[in-house]
């Protein structure tokens, strides 16, 4: 209550709970989060030369390189399935997550100016990166859905399967993933900032272990033991190799696996929430 007896319409405190976002807020910020994915979406290439084209080039070049290395010089095979395509399709739902993790890791750092001076709940950064990354990543599906249609076209023999009904909780999954490993890097590195470096390289390398350029049925049979099953059970592995079983009908499918897999996202996301709003309180002093 105020002195004159009036109801306060808003309070700002350092005094949170453990898990504490106020849904009720962000939703009344609602229109401050669609402002930061406007300018998410076009600032990113303003100053580019080619512009949105880069959201083509990437995956493209990408996709083109893993089947000149991985599938014609390191000879691992895709089945049926053309190996463009099927890295493509990989390298879809890859891209992402990375982009939802690298774009929240340096929430705090790359916002301190704003934090510093305007109040507004915290999370909407990180939840507009994410929010924004759909159109690149709704860009990407439909150059995959061009290809898709070529081989085709051209006869090869592919199909998606009925599970494509679960096409949204993947999308939430890699989402969950990479907001919440985002969050807990974004408030490491308000104290640690060699993070940053290590959050580069650890991308690069996670990449490889998440069966983005080959087939789970692949690290099974050549990788050692331990190598394969920290592959089998890394829940970006589950992701990927769910999303092309949706997509082409290859790979393996498990409810068990899904659901370990949405368990696994759920946590990161909480536990990157709770050290992110901890962090949030004592931040400015130490950026």
């Amino acid at each position: 209550m105020s002195s004159g007896g009036e109801k306060w319409l808003y309070e700002i405190s350092a005094k949170r709970k453990l898990i504490d976002i106020n849904f009720k807020e962000v939703w009344r910020y609602r229109d401050l989060l669609l402002l930061f994915v406007k300018r998410d979406i076009t600032t990113v290439y303003k100053q580019t030369i080619l512009g949105p084209l880069w959201f083509l080039i990437q995956p493209l070049f990408t996709s083109v390189i893993f089947t000149l290395v991985f599938n014609n010089l390191g000879a691992i095979k895709t089945g049926a399935i053309p190996p463009f395509l099927f890295n493509l399709a990989g390298i879809t739902a890859w891209n992402y997550f990375r982009s939802c993790l690298t774009g929240t890791s340096n929430t705090f750092k790359s916002n301190q100016n704003i934090f510093g001076k305007v109040y507004f709940p915290r999370v909407i950064m990180p939840m507009s990166i994410t929010i924004s990354n759909l159109m690149k990543f709704g860009i990407q599906l439909l150059i995959f859905a061009g290809f898709y249609a070529y081989y085709l076209y051209t006869g090869k023999d592919i199909t998606v399967n009925y599970n494509l009904f679960l096409f949204p909780v993947y999308i939430i999954m890699m989402a969950l993933l990479g907001l919440g490993l985002g969050m807990t890097i974004s408030a490491l590195t308000t104290k640690y900032r060699d993070l940053n470096v290590l959050v580069g390289f650890a991308t690069s390398l996670l990449m490889y272990m998440s069966a983005v350029p080959y087939p789970v049925s692949e690290a099974r049979s050549k990788f050692p033991p331990f190598v394969a099953d920290f592959v089998v059970y890394n829940p970006l592995t589950q992701i990927i190799e769910g999303f092309r079983y949706m997509l082409l009908d290859t790979g393996t499918f498990s409810w068990p696996g899904l659901i370990y897999t949405l368990a696994v996202c759920l946590g990161v996301f909480f536990v990157g929430l709770i050290i992110f709003n901890r962090t949030e309180k004592s931040f400015i002093d130490t950026v």
